[in-house]
């Protein structure tokens, strides 16, 4: 029996979970199903696990697809991404405090070495984190007395204010010089990465908030960020386009070590690095994998059979989505060490995959009727299979019409997550398309509130940008070299960045944020009605100064 063939999709709810005591010592070799039950509950469950070993993250689960089966009495895991490969037998887990241990062997050997899967990254407990934060401000303390010896620190706190978005990983406070002031933020070593590329946000909320509460006499001159040392790539390239008529703004490095402060030029635009994937010919892929898209259309129910959406996802490979998320793939690619093209067929909701094989075609048959009976506009908002992947959701809708945001988007090219961020740093959904007048579009879309919408947004923004001005001798930019956009013409205007989530899903803080932009980022907040499953609809819309004709911002 193939356990992934049940249990690798997780239609139905898996089995509880294993001991609640972290394993000091080796665990006995368990069940096989018992491990595959195990591992599925705790990974649908934990969908920014991260894989370590050793302590190093080998797998972001956010971008990871998995498969599990227990054939031959023996639960193997296969782990894969754009950038690494593990397969490995796992022989026995243990759970305790978020974090499953996992013993596993390498094939052909007998000593076992462990895996841990953590639900995030931050695995420390609330204490240790509160010890290491109050002793970084005692670096900040001392370090701000010799790097700014003529400006006094005042009120430097990591006290949490829900009401306005700051948490305690954020040290805040203000350095002051008679009626001249900066406001301060800064975050230590030991947060995660995510929390470290969060603090321009934070840091652009605490300037306005430093501006609004003072009594006047000050004048705030801008925001210094203070970040680890070589943490700053994506913090800088977001600073460059602030508004440099709004405030001054600064970053610096920290290394905490030496107690080293240095800082980078906002004009340094980074090397945060992207992938940009030539564009498959969408035709030529769909006609070579026919027969095995037949294959997989006879399992879907025939009155659902035109729900589904067919995305070809590269020159090899062709997914099927119901409402974004994806049930089914097809792979095309050599045989073993022949010279043969073989196609495989995988079933799997969410990142987990089992192989279609003749005897289990009609158990995959009975799961895929099951989740096309659950996810629909009208299904259970209880319903896990309701809610999972609502970006991608949203993003179908939006993919497939593109008029409900603006009419003067063209419908024939639209695409999604080019370029792709590597490394899977990113939470959200993007889509990339050209307004009739040739110039780009980049679309950032959230179902769910997100502090950071804005900056997430400019990021994308920043790398459209970046790849349709690199020309080849006056010729085409880079995207059309890639296969992008046809022959049309494009602008060389730079893209317009559409923000869009339903409107009770906009954060309070968002428009806050995105007044501090450069002028020459032209954007568009765009707010839809919450029943947008059912039929996507703006009930508002806000812009900001248009560069072209000095429009200011304006609610539509």
């Amino acid at each position: 029996m193939d356990c992934g063939s049940v249990r690798a999709m997780p239609f139905t709810r898996g089995a509880g979970t294993g001991s609640a005591g972290r394993a000091r010592k080796p665990v006995e070799e368990q069940a096989p199903e018992t491990i595959a039950a195990t591992l599925e509950d705790f990974l649908t469950r934990s969908p920014q696990a991260v894989v370590l070993e050793d302590g190093r993250v080998l797998f972001d689960m956010r971008s990871t697809k998995y498969r599990l089966s227990d054939e031959h009495g023996r639960c193997t895991l296969q782990l894969w991404s754009d950038d690494a490969n593990l397969v490995r037998r796992v022989t026995a887990i243990e759970e305790r405090n978020g974090v499953l241990r996992v013993s596993v062997l390498r094939f052909g050997q007998t000593k076992p070495q462990t895996l841990e899967i953590a639900r995030d990254r931050d695995r420390r407990t609330p204490s240790t984190r509160e010890a290491t934060r109050v002793k970084y401000l005692r670096v900040l303390e001392r370090i701000a007395v010799r790097a700014f010896p003529e400006w006094k620190l005042e009120g430097l706190r990591t006290a949490m204010d829900l009401e306005k978005s700051f948490g305690p990983a954020y040290a805040r406070g203000s350095l002051v010089q008679g009626q001249r002031a900066w406001a301060v933020i800064a975050v230590n070593p030991e947060e995660t990465q995510a929390t470290i590329d969060g603090i321009l946000t934070i840091g652009i909320l605490w300037l306005e908030h430093c501006r609004s509460t003072g009594d006047g006499r000050r004048v705030w001159q801008g925001l210094k960020v203070i970040v680890p040392r070589g943490a700053g790539t994506l913090t800088v390239s977001r600073m460059a386009w602030l508004n440099e008529r709004a405030a001054q703004w600064q970053l610096w490095e920290l290394d905490s070590q030496t107690e080293e402060l240095e800082q980078r030029e906002a004009a340094d635009t980074g090397n945060v690095t992207t992938r940009l994937i030539h564009a498959p010919n969408r035709q030529a892929v769909r006609e070579r994998l026919s027969h095995a898209a037949a294959r997989v259309m006879a399992l879907v129910p025939e009155a659902m059979q035109s729900q589904v959406e067919i995305v070809i996802a590269s020159g090899a490979e062709m997914a099927f989505l119901l409402h974004g998320l994806e049930f089914a793939r097809i792979r095309s690619g050599y045989a073993g060490n022949s010279f043969n093209v073989q196609e495989q067929i995988t079933f799997g909701a969410g990142p987990s995959e089992t192989p279609l094989a003749t005897d289990n075609e009609d158990v995959l048959r009975e799961l895929v009727t099951r989740l096309f009976e659950r996810r629909h506009a009208g299904g259970d908002r209880r319903d896990p299979l309701y809610r999972m992947q609502p970006e991608r959701w949203l993003e179908s809708i939006l993919r497939q019409n593109l008029e409900p945001l603006d009419p003067h988007l063209d419908p024939n090219h639209v695409y999604t997550q080019v370029p792709a961020f590597v490394a899977g740093d990113r939470g959200m959904l993007d889509l990339l398309g050209v307004l009739h007048d040739g110039r780009l579009a980049v679309i950032e879309l959230k179902a769910e509130e997100d502090l950071h919408l804005a900056l997430q947004g400019l990021d994308y923004w920043i790398r459209v940008r970046w790849h349709h001005l690199r020309t080849d001798a006056g010729g085409p930019g880079e995207l059309q070299r890639a296969g992008y956009f046809g022959r049309m013409v494009l602008s060389q205007l730079p893209p317009k960045l559409y923000l869009v989530a339903p409107a009770l899903r906009v954060h309070p803080a968002t428009e806050l944020v995105l007044r501090y932009l450069s002028p020459k980022v032209d954007w568009e907040l765009v707010a839809l009605d919450e029943r947008w499953r059912t039929k996507a609809k703006v009930v508002w819309r806000k812009r900001s100064t248009d560069p072209r004709d000095g429009a200011g911002i304006a609610a539509g």
